[in-house]
């Protein structure tokens, strides 16, 4: 992880210094999304209250990368998951990369896949490996910052949880800052 921070560093001083037109800039991120699992108690009676979905886990994310010519970002990231229903906590640290599929005055419709590692903070299960694909709109905002709202498949392998990994689908929403 210290080579990749390295090598994007060297990168974007690099780049700095030795070119006359703008290839990229740098940015800052972070978001928080939200996992929603079937309600188990759920009937269809319409007078018990119960809601088909519930929430049953909460990612915080930060990072920072380089943008190259409004169409593809590298970054690095760290976060952290709680999953309630299970009682797992993890610490992702990986890698993203980001495409611009539309680009139409600083709104962008984004694929984005990340790969890394995933830290444990109890010794219950090890730490395992950290995949993310995900689909997101970024719309510009005032001056520097954007808002992103975005739909994630998080897979963590855990090696000893079920099928060993844990698999889920969330809808986030977070900002970026060129």
């Amino acid at each position: 992880m210290k080579k990749i921070l390295l090598s994007l560093l060297l990168f974007c001083t690099i780049q700095t210094l030795l070119s006359q037109e703008k290839l990229g800039q740098p940015f800052f991120t972070g978001s928080a999304n939200l996992t929603f699992a079937v309600n188990e108690h759920y009937t269809l009676d319409p007078d018990d209250g119960e809601t088909f979905l519930i929430p049953s886990a909460i990612f915080f994310r930060m990072g920072f990368g380089y943008e190259i010519k409004k169409r593809v970002a590298i970054s690095v990231n760290g976060g952290f998951d709680y999953h309630w229903n299970y009682a797992v906590s993890a610490f992702p640290t990986y890698v993203s990369l980001k495409y611009n599929i539309t680009e139409d005055e600083g709104d962008n419709f984004f694929t984005e896949v990340s790969y890394g590692k995933m830290w444990r903070p109890s010794s219950n299960y090890p730490n395992g490996n950290y995949y993310r694909i995900g689909l997101g709109t970024q719309v510009a905002g005032a001056e520097r910052w954007n808002t992103i709202v975005r739909l994630d498949f998080h897979r963590k392998g855990i090696i000893g949880f079920e099928n060993n990994r844990l698999d889920s689908v969330s809808l986030g929403i977070g900002f970026s800052f060129f």
